[in-house]
């Protein structure tokens, strides 16, 4: 099977795709956007050993790199429309390419995303990249830069869960909730269009709570005071780790992938699923107290290099 073939058997399947007038089998995908939108641009790479153990499922790993993007798109306000995939295997074998096709699709057609082009190479190590392309209401793409004095901080869902899953995963210890939050991320892409017009500043929580506020604080020169006992924890989290491990995991363990976004308490009091977990104040420090007591955490969160 050469590579032609491959594309055609598994990611040729956009037949019908909202605004798509030229697809897979070109040099270039022919794409219509909708009139009078900003357009947002995302991309991110997934590779095996460093963002997922080398024996994981391929569908999961598909699912994943779908869903990393999404959720950068859910950060910025922005209804994501097309994506293209540069995929790098060792082995093509077809097992392995139909599970990999299943994952990708599935986390795709949740929002109706389709599949435009990309490349398809053989190398040492599973690389995948998928780079996406969404749209948001002229004027408002949340950025990390509008957070203001007073605003109040917030995050979606849970934390700490993902960072506990891959843990496990890595000591081959059980936990289906914990696991599936690692290799299946829910993107909050209904709630960052919810709050496209609402938050005064947004990120996704991919690299520890702790390093990703730092960035909004950066970029908006200002800082906050977070409460960790106000922390949203999952059941499954609380009974399986103490109280120090799962607030480590919460704060800096990254791989959520959920939104943490600064707004006026008022102003998103009718958006479900959401936490306020502390203050935006005027002075260019991140302070954590637990109980009323000042703690240290590292704002460093993951990095590469």
């Amino acid at each position: 099977m050469d590579e032609f073939e491959l594309i055609s058997r598994y990611f040729d399947r956009q037949q019908g795709a909202s605004g798509v007038i030229v697809g897979i089998g070109d040099d270039g995908a022919v794409l219509a956007p909708s009139g009078d939108h900003d357009q947002i641009q995302v991309i991110d790479t997934l590779v095996s050993g460093v963002h997922f153990p080398a024996d994981t499922n391929p569908a999961d790993i598909a699912y994943r790199a779908v869903a990393v993007n999404l959720s950068d798109v859910a950060a910025m306000g922005g209804r994501p429309r097309w994506m293209t995939l540069a995929l790098t295997v060792d082995d093509p074998n077809a097992n392995w390419l139909e599970s990999f096709a299943s994952g990708l699709f599935v986390a795709a057609d949740a929002h109706g995303v389709a599949l435009v082009g990309g490349d398809t190479t053989r190398g040492p190590t599973v690389t995948v990249t998928v780079a996406m392309t969404a749209e948001v209401e002229p004027g408002n793409a949340l950025l990390r830069s509008g957070a203001r004095c007073g605003d109040a901080v917030f995050v979606t869902g849970t934390l700490g869960d993902a960072a506990a899953g891959l843990d496990l995963l890595q000591r081959n210890e059980e936990n289906k909730f914990l696991t599936t939050r690692f290799l299946r991320p829910s993107a909050r892409v209904a709630t960052g269009q919810a709050l496209s017009s609402l938050a005064s500043a947004a990120i996704d929580v991919s690299d520890g709570l702790a390093g990703d506020l730092a960035k909004i604080l950066q970029a908006s020169g200002v800082g906050a005071e977070v409460d960790i006992e106000k922390l949203p924890l999952s059941l499954e989290l609380c009974e399986r780790f103490n109280a120090a491990r799962r607030h480590s995991f919460a704060l800096t363990g990254g791989d959520d992938y959920e939104l943490c976004f600064t707004a006026r308490a008022d102003a998103v009091a009718d958006i479900p699923g959401i936490t306020e977990i502390g203050i935006v104040t005027e002075s260019p420090q991140m302070q954590f107290r637990l109980h009323g007591d000042v703690v240290e955490v590292s704002d460093s969160g993951y990095r590469h290099f």
